[in-house]
């Protein structure tokens, strides 16, 4: 095939290509103005029909003693934080669209190692909490666990007993979260170092499971 016969092709091609590329992109517009192409999209990744959030203060059904009070409006205000930081929701107690409740259910401390006096030198707490995340408009519960062949059950609360083997977990509304944290009485940390770590990292699990899921 001579040069020139290529050329002629080519030019031919062209406008036949750029069509098809055109055809590709066309279908990828979202009505909400967001484009998707190869599996990449522009929309957010919360629900565009949802605009507010209620947060009740958590209950705390563990075990409180001096160093443990208030935590429940710490990781309250924590997950406030995190909402308006991190999602387009707005934290609303008047008409909200949703609800997010919660409650403490575990916390607990545990020394990890000792020094040559016998006294801690490393200890791990660990706070674990139930939430569930309700749509007020039409009562669908947004937080429910996935069901069906491949779904994970709910982790077990910390010192439960373990499940017999081939039993279905229990029913539940709600989904457990937990976090873990660690201090050093040797450098100047105390456990409130610890539950700050805890508070912390709940807040953050608990609101990236507002997303929508991939």
């Amino acid at each position: 095939m001579s040069t020139a016969s290529i050329r002629r092709s080519a030019i031919f091609l062209a406008p036949s290509a750029l069509l098809a590329i055109v055809a590709l992109l066309l279908p990828s517009c979202e009505s909400a103005g967001n484009f998707t192409l190869l599996g990449y999209t522009t929309r957010p990744n919360y629900r565009c029909d949802i605009h507010s959030v209620r947060v009740p203060i958590f209950k705390n059904n563990a075990y409180r003693d001096a160093t443990r009070q208030g935590i429940e409006m710490d990781l309250t205000q924590a997950i406030i934080r995190q909402i308006e930081a991190k999602t387009p929701f707005k934290v609303n107690t008047e008409s909200p669209d949703t609800e997010l409740t919660g409650s403490i259910d575990y916390l607990n401390k545990g020394v990890l190692n000792r020094n040559q006096r016998n006294l801690p030198r490393e200890t791990e707490t660990t706070l674990a909490c139930s939430v569930k995340w309700v749509d007020l408009r039409t009562g669908e519960n947004l937080s429910r666990p996935a069901h069906g062949p491949g779904s994970l059950p709910p982790p077990a609360l910390p010192g439960s007993p373990p499940a017999v083997p081939g039993t279905p977990p229990p029913p539940s509304d709600k989904v457990a979260v937990f976090s873990l944290g660690h201090f050093i009485p040797e450098i100047g940390q105390s456990s409130t170092t610890a539950y700050k770590q805890n508070v912390d990292n709940l807040a953050i699990q608990i609101v990236s499971m507002m997303e929508e899921p991939w």
